[in-house]
């Protein structure tokens, strides 16, 4: 098709779970050769809207059209075979099979009747070679065996096979380091110049003025409008998605820093080596680096989640022996990890269950729990955190990514820890859900919590933060002062060579 013309498009479209209308009239067009950049809040829409244009969901009203005639995707298996192809946010890996099989699942090359196993090699060779790829994923590694980025890129490279005319990107960096990510931008660019139409759904706005051409806002499952992304400045697409101004979005009360709360003396594990720092209560302190600079890792070895080989923790004073994270739950340590969903949530469980789970020995008499109690801590948390849910008892599963990081910080806040741990606590998360957990993290530096924060928004870290400690190496190469902080002096210390 010719460049601009509509390959995808929606037109009207509406759905509704049970009493959720999830989307109301909204329409779009995926045109050949050109990004279209989808912006919203998590809950306003966006991935019922890839769930409908790649046969996950019917539509209820409206109608798709591809190449201008109408469509009805019955199945996945459908759309795909169409071209129209959605590379998601949670990859879904066979974890006992190889990245080459996992990348063409369902239609392994094959020499007559038998699975033609060389093919199969050369043909990913030559993907990983195209697309930008080769040396960093090897295609006979085992799919357990990968890490988030590499899952990621197994996802992409399986939407690419097969002929696909339109491809939607949801949230395809939130696990690639910058090397990474610059591949996928060649990689888009390319498929744009190939007259693939391009939907990208991204939180990071310095991504879609990057590479979109056009950027459509929903919001409350309805289409607020489009703009050109060239055209457009962030304050106008931030006031669309969440219908008020954030110019204040990171809130700074005023604080009383007091005494040190966590101390951490010459701790080394496997991943890490001679760390020394504090955080004092009333203090913000983040952690900062590039992938792979030992952070999480810090932060896992502090709680008692990583053997410590030599070094101490200590809290109030108090050396920590953590055989476990439950000695560091124990002494007021808290962890909100990076992988909320696999480390933190139970995520078929309630959010009532999820946010009572660290306090249940307090609620129970004669081993039964009260089921008053935990409803009654559940509803505070939920009203103080500003937790969007139908009712305590919805599945966490069902509530959007900030949400979902809001219940693992209700968790924490009913447990009344101490010192909290936030490792990236805004991964995955539409903006107004960042400026409700930048207000949280402010409240409770207001009211006496340390408060450790590692981020890789390098404007998170800055807009939060009171002292910012950079690791590089598995070291800790500096500390700066909030004042005279910015992003290149934590950058040139986050890429600092050893001296050798």
């Amino acid at each position: 098709m010719s460049a601009g013309e509509a390959v995808l498009r929606l037109e009207n479209v509406g759905k509704r779970f049970g009493a959720v209308q999830a989307l109301r009239g909204v329409s779009l067009d995926a045109r050949a050769g050109e990004v279209l950049a989808l912006m919203g809040e998590n809950g306003a829409g966006k991935s019922t809207l890839l769930r409908l244009m790649s046969g996950v969901h019917p539509p209820d009203a409206g109608r798709i059209l591809l190449r201008g005639e109408p469509v009805v995707f019955a199945t996945p298996h459908a759309a795909r075979a169409a071209g129209v192809r959605v590379v998601a946010q949670e990859p879904e890996i066979i974890a006992d099979i190889s990245v080459a099989e996992n990348v063409y699942a369902g239609a392994l090359p094959r020499r007559g009747r038998l699975f033609d196993r060389s093919a199969l090699r050369a043909q990913v060779a030559a993907d990983l070679a195209r697309y930008g790829f080769t040396g960093v994923i090897n295609p006979e590694q085992r799919g357990r065996d990968l890490s988030p980025a590499q899952r990621q890129i197994v996802e992409i490279l399986r939407a690419l096979t097969g002929g696909a005319r339109v491809i939607a990107f949801d949230e395809p960096t939130s696990s690639l380091s910058d090397h990474e990510v610059e591949s996928l931008f060649r990689l888009i660019g390319q498929l744009k110049a190939e007259g693939v139409a391009v939907i990208y759904v991204s939180h990071r706005m310095k991504e879609i003025f990057r590479i979109a051409d056009r950027i459509l806002v929903l919001r409350d499952g309805a289409s607020v409008g489009e703009r050109v992304a060239a055209e457009t400045a962030e304050p106008e697409l931030v006031r669309m998605m969440v219908g008020r101004d954030l110019s204040t979005l990171f809130p700074r009360s005023e604080r009383r820093v007091g005494d040190t709360v966590l101390r951490v003396r010459h701790l080394t594990t496997e991943d890490v080596s001679d760390i020394s720092f504090e955080v004092r209560s009333g203090e913000v302190v983040a952690l900062a680096g590039l992938v792979g600079a030992g952070r999480t890792e810090l932060a896992h070895a502090i709680i008692g989640d990583t053997p410590i080989l030599s070094g101490q923790v200590e809290v109030d004073g108090r050396p920590l022996t953590l055989r476990s994270p439950r000695d560091a739950v124990r002494a007021g340590l808290a962890l909100a990890p990076e992988e909320r969903k696999q480390q933190a949530l139970l995520m078929k469980r309630s959010v009532r269950d999820n946010i009572c789970l660290a306090v249940l020995s307090r609620l129970q008499k004669w081993h039964v729990v009260s089921r008053a109690d935990e409803s009654r801590i559940a509803r505070r948390y939920v009203a103080e955190l500003r937790v969007r849910t139908p009712t305590i008892e919805q599945e966490v599963s069902t509530l959007s990514g900030g949400n979902q990081q809001k219940t693992v910080l209700a968790r924490w806040l009913a447990r009344e820890a101490k010192v909290l741990l936030l490792d990236e606590p805004t991964r995955g998360v539409d903006v107004g859900a960042k400026a409700d957990i930048y207000a949280i993290i402010d409240k409770l530096a207001v009211e006496g919590s340390a408060i450790l924060v590692i981020s890789s928004e390098l404007p998170e870290v800055l807009g939060l933060a009171d002292r910012i400690i950079v690791m590089q190496g598995g070291r800790i190469r500096g500390e700066l002062a909030r004042e005279g902080a910015t992003e290149e002096k934590i950058l040139s210390l986050a890429i600092l060579e050893d001296a050798a």
